[in-house]
């Protein structure tokens, strides 16, 4: 068996697209399509067969003509596409997996794969009616909107099968699109466990993509009141230059999960800077399952749902409405009186968040059979 993975526009170790081409080729070849900033050739190693495209980054320009930068992107980005494409056309393999849609052939890369009668597996890690042109408002952003849900639905009905971050988005989605297609849910699990017997008295804020935490960041200083520092993991910027923090540079991931062990408490809590919501209600986010299998209970925004039902659930951390900071503040401090109890369920449900055997196996037979 030959499957194709398109990584897109993701990098080579991207954990979930990787952790993908790490099951499947275990028993089977897996040709890798992904992203580079680097010009390399395609290679070979054991079961896979590397294809990385270049992706030159923009150069830089004053903010006036930044649409030169814009149109830098869009020619590159296309460049990909077209060669991307050209892999759907003429590459032997068995089955199609995409990680994300090719933007500028969003229906003709799946008909071309169905034209060759090919399997398709299609795996939506965000809400992309949303999160496709996150920026656009008002009249633009519903119509891209529009466009965006019949291509999805075009999309769904081309699949043979389909995967989800979480039960929530697969149900709204379905709702949206009255379709019924077989899917599997696979969450971003964690790829270890690890548990310390040293907790310091700190929050922590894990990733190195710019969020937006204006109403956390009132929540955290009102907590440093009471004992508590923050740490960034990860990165640093000057957004968080009214708050006191230490911060790291980004990290491997095991040398990530012990600073992120040692934390009382791990923030994922915060909003897109960008015009989206449902991405962020139905999100599963390596974070949250990081956090948890380090041992660390997770401060939740309450409009996560995905991540809220999990919390509320098996009480493995605390949900708040950031935008109450004197109620989330008694939250968290609460949380902080029954501790042991938090670090007991979190140890009793933690191997629920990690990969395994069994998940493994459940996904590996879901792609094949």
């Amino acid at each position: 068996m030959k499957i194709l993975i398109i990584g897109h526009m993701h990098t080579k170790r991207d954990k979930r697209v990787f952790k993908t081409v790490e099951m499947l080729s275990r028993e089977h070849k897996v040709i890798y399509q992904y992203y580079s900033t680097e010009e390399h050739k395609s290679y070979q190693e054991g079961n896979i067969t590397y294809i990385p495209l270049r992706y030159s980054d923009p150069i830089s320009l004053p903010n006036k003509i930044n649409f030169k930068v814009k149109l830098k992107n869009i020619k590159n980005l296309a460049k990909i596409e077209e060669k991307i494409l050209m892999l759907i056309k003429e590459m032997d393999y068995d089955i199609l997996y995409f990680h994300y849609f090719l933007t500028r052939f969003p229906l003709k890369s799946f008909k071309i794969a169905k034209k060759r009668n090919k399997k398709i597996i299609y795996d939506i890690h965000e809400y992309h009616p949303e999160n496709y042109y996150k920026h656009l408002s008002g009249i633009k952003k519903a119509l891209k909107e529009k466009i965006m849900w019949y291509i999805l639905k075009k999309q769904f009905i081309m699949s043979d099968k389909l995967i989800f971050v979480s039960k929530e988005m697969k149900e709204d989605m379905y709702k949206i699109l009255k379709i019924k297609k077989p899917y599997l849910i696979v969450p971003n699990y964690a790829n270890v466990t690890l548990k310390t017997s040293k907790k310091e008295k700190e929050i922590v804020f894990v990733g190195k993509t710019p969020r937006n935490i204006d109403y956390e960041k009132e929540i955290i200083n009102k907590l440093i009141l009471f004992g508590f520092k923050f740490k960034i993991i990860g990165m640093d910027s000057e957004y968080f230059k009214d708050i006191p923090h230490e911060f790291t540079s980004f990290l491997p991931y095991e040398e990530m999960m012990k600073e992120l062990s040692k934390a009382s408490f791990s923030l994922v809590s915060y909003e897109s800077f960008g015009n989206e919501q449902k991405n962020y209600f139905y999100s599963f986010p390596h974070k949250f399952f990081d956090s948890i299998a380090a041992g660390t209970p997770v401060i939740i925004n309450k409009n996560f749902i995905s991540m809220a039902n999990e919390v509320k659930k098996h009480n493995i951390g605390v949900v708040i409405d950031p935008k109450d900071v004197n109620g989330s503040v008694q939250q968290v401090m609460k949380a902080y009186e029954n501790y042991s109890s938090i670090l007991e369920n979190i140890e009793k449900f933690k191997n629920l968040y990690v990969w395994d055997k069994e998940k493994e196996k459940a996904f590996i037979n879901f792609i094949l059979n």
